[in-house]
């Protein structure tokens, strides 16, 4: 995948400052298929930085605090991945730690999790399910766009081809 950011040169014209990969990636050793990406992240109250400097490999949690953003891209590979016998949960929740401060911490063991956050996410390529507490699953296929208001859910890929997601989290107070 390839990141471009912009901002803007001493004279205050708008200018390309990044043209390359995303600095923050990560393709998990005990989930193959499973790749992780951050491209960009904002901090509360920051204000748009003129000349595009990158903060994201300095971010020590991929849940923002309110007002806060994440800007995370997930490839997820076939749920049948995890029901091989080679497949080590131990080892991809140790991973997935490393990689997800202050996020991997909320999923309990069978995926499900909520966030305080509002979360924008959109099917870049493939099909998943989202699955909600009570058990309702919906069918999503490229194109589609979730927004998640902080309830509890899981995303499942039963369809036995890699899914590319693109999710925008923005730090919300919870109401209850």
């Amino acid at each position: 995948m390839r990141r471009v950011v912009t901002g803007h040169d001493e004279s205050g014209r708008s200018v390309v400052v990044s043209d390359g990969s995303i600095p923050r990636s990560r393709e998990f050793t005990s989930l193959p298929g499973w790749v992780s990406r951050l491209p960009w992240a904002t901090e509360p109250g920051e204000g748009i930085d003129r000349a595009g400097e990158d903060s994201t490999c300095e971010v020590t949690s991929l849940l923002p605090a309110p007002g806060g953003t994440r800007f995370i891209v997930l490839t997820f590979p076939p749920e049948a991945a995890m029901a091989d016998p080679a497949f080590d949960p131990v080892a991809f929740d140790r991973e997935q730690r490393a990689d997800s401060p202050g996020l991997a911490e909320l999923i309990e063991p069978d995926g499900m999790h909520a966030t305080p956050t509002v979360d924008y996410a959109i099917v870049l390529q493939g099909e998943i399910v989202l699955e909600l507490d009570d058990g309702h699953c919906t069918r999503l296929s490229a194109g589609d766009i979730v927004v998640q208001n902080g309830t509890r859910h899981a995303w499942r890929n039963r369809s036995g081809r890699p899914v590319t997601m693109a999710f925008v989290l923005v730090g919300a107070e919870r109401d209850h």
